[in-house]
């Protein structure tokens, strides 16, 4: 009888370590992260006190996102110097077809602010050239700012 408990047992913990392996394919099932607290840690983290975009609707004014494709944004911009912006967005899709829309939409919008900055603000053309849109599944960015390397770690972090 104990023979018979113990082979039940270990059966159950078998299925039980199985099924936290699993996966249904989307690739980011088991995330759940708030992209306000992760732009909050990132303005802690590097003294910003920026400029939020408060509505979808605006994503799509500011880098072309369409808020159809959005399942939860944080944005923030400074736009004290319009020729060489500090812009931080932080978007989940919510699907895998969105996502590449967002980052189409966010590479377009970094394309234009390298534009931007080799015109008005050569000066700053190298931090520009050092930013880039990030993916992770359904979790994209863009974020242009001097420190942007660190940022960008400390979203990816976040997400994982």
């Amino acid at each position: 009888m104990k023979r018979v408990i113990s082979l039940v047992l270990v059966a159950l913990i078998a299925v039980a370590v199985l099924a936290g392996c699993g996966s249904n394919g989307s690739g980011d099932a088991g995330k759940s992260v708030d992209l306000n607290a992760v732009m909050d840690k990132i303005n802690s983290e590097n003294g910003l006190s920026l400029e939020k975009v408060t509505e979808a609707k605006m994503l799509n004014r500011y880098y072309g996102v369409d808020e159809k494709d959005v399942k939860q944004f944080a944005a923030e911009m400074d736009k004290s110097d319009p020729n060489a912006p500090v812009e931080i967005v932080l978007i989940e899709a919510n699907d895998a077809a969105a996502a590449e829309n967002v980052k189409k939409a966010l590479e377009t919008k970094y394309r234009s602010v390298l534009s931007t900055y080799t015109s008005y603000t050569p000066e700053k053309v190298d931090m520009v050239k050092a930013c880039k849109v990030t993916e992770d599944g359904n979790f994209l960015s863009l974020i242009i700012a001097d420190n942007a390397a660190a940022m960008v770690k400390t979203y990816q972090d976040s997400i994982q």
